[in-house]
C-alpha cells in the first residue's frame, strides 16, 4: 500500500493537470526511497520502476498499460490487470499472506538498485532506445509544460 504522502502528491499532480506518467513518478520515487532506507531491495532499477508503476495503476492513476509489442505479453497482462483494479471502486483488501510473501522475497534482493548509478544507467539505456525525434519531442513538451 502506498504511503498517504505519496498518494497526496500524486493527487496534487492530477489537480494541476499533469500527465499520468508524472503522477506515477511519485510512486516510483517512493519505491527508490524504500530501497535506499533498507525497507526492501530490488533486483534492478527496472524492477523498482515496475513496482512503482504497478502501485500507481492500482492506486487509480490513469496510466495506460504499455502498447502491444512494447513489452512482453506477461507484463502487458499484469499492467492491464493493475489498471483495471485501480479504475474500479476499492474492493477487497489484498491477501496478507501474499503481501508478506512478496515483501519477504524483496527483502532478499540487493540494495544496489536504488543507487544513483543504477538509476542513471537505467535512464540512459531507456533514452538510447528512443529515436532522436522522440527525445526531441519529449524535450520540447517538457519545456512547454515547465512554463505553465
Amino acid at each position: 500500500m502506498p504511503e498517504e504522502e505519496t498518494l497526496e502528491r500524486a493527487r496534487e499532480d492530477e489537480r494541476q493537470g499533469k500527465s499520468p506518467s508524472t503522477q506515477a513518478g511519485e510512486f516510483v520515487r517512493e519505491e527508490f526511497h524504500h530501497i535506499r532506507e533498507g525497507k526492501h531491495g530490488a533486483r534492478s532499477a527496472r524492477q523498482a520502476i515496475a513496482i512503482g508503476l504497478s502501485k500507481a495503476r492500482r492506486a487509480g492513476v490513469k496510466l495506460r498499460p504499455p502498447a502491444r509489442g512494447k513489452s512482453s505479453p506477461r507484463v502487458q497482462r499484469q499492467a492491464e490487470r493493475d489498471y483495471e483494479k485501480g479504475q474500479r471502486q476499492p474492493g477487497r483488501r489484498p491477501s496478507p499472506a501474499r503481501s508478506r510473501a512478496t515483501f519477504g522475497a524483496l527483502k532478499h534482493e540487493g540494495r544496489q538498485a536504488g543507487s544513483t548509478a543504477a538509476i542513471s544507467r537505467q535512464t540512459r539505456s531507456a533514452a538510447k532506445r528512443r529515436s532522436p525525434a522522440e527525445r526531441s519531442t519529449a524535450a520540447r513538451k517538457a519545456a512547454r509544460t515547465r512554463q505553465a
